[in-house]
């Protein structure tokens, strides 16, 4: 994951995305909530620290499994190292969830 500021990159994060089976969409979005923590719904009541939902149930946020950071590991959420989720969330709660873009690519 980058993470930039206009033009100038802030933060370069390694991240986990969707496992075999599931699938992270790809586009640009908006964040749509953000919450300093969630407990998903959907998968038994799993833990999402630092969460940005940004299309319907897929969200960026922190986890704890941080050896499976740059694999493909999750349901189709975008996960970070938790200390870095937490200065994502700092920044988007700073400068407001209307001026994040969100951009998925492969």
């Amino acid at each position: 994951m980058q993470v930039f500021r206009g033009k100038h990159l802030l933060y370069e994060w390694k991240v986990s995305t969707a496992r075999r089976g599931y699938r992270t969409p790809l586009g640009k979005y908006k964040a749509q909530l953000v919450k300093k923590m969630h407990y998903s719904s959907l998968y038994n009541n799993s833990p999402m620290p630092y969460t940005i939902f940004y299309d319907g149930n897929y969200a960026i946020h922190g986890t704890s499994q941080v050896r499976k950071l740059g694999k493909r590991a999750s349901h189709g959420c975008v996960r970070l190292h938790t200390n870095n989720a937490k200065k994502l969330y700092t920044l988007v709660r700073k400068h407001g969830k209307q001026n994040l873009a969100i951009k998925i690519v492969k």
